[in-house]
């Protein structure tokens, strides 16, 4: 006859030592929570501050062109008159000069013949 025994020998009893699995991730320490925290802080920081950077750039161009268009407009304006005025008086001047050696020739033409 067999003797079997009055416990079951896969549960451990009191007098056993049990091993202790270590644990998958292990928990940071306090101070390394603290530098891994401000390290999160940071990285999102930046992020929001490119981010706010990229939206504020095309606002930022299109009121700067419209400044520089409003400011530039009148100096442009009197270039422009200026410039017409000077072309306007050297064209006059260039066709005074062509009519009067025109008719000068056509005078010395007629005396010659």
């Amino acid at each position: 006859m067999s003797v079997t025994p009055a416990y079951d020998e896969s549960i451990p009893v009191l007098t056993e030592v049990v091993p202790v699995a270590a644990p998958a991730d292990p928990v940071p320490a306090p101070e390394d929570a603290g530098v891994q925290d401000d390290d999160a802080w940071k990285a999102l920081e930046e992020r929001l501050v490119a981010r706010v950077l990229d939206r504020l750039q095309d606002r930022v161009e299109l009121a700067l062109e419209d400044q520089v268009r409003a400011s530039m407009a009148p100096v442009l304006d009197h270039v422009v008159a200026r410039l017409a005025s000077e072309l306007r008086a050297g064209l006059q001047q260039t066709v005074e000069d062509v009519v009067a050696r025109a008719v000068a020739q056509e005078l010395a033409h007629l005396r010659t013949s």
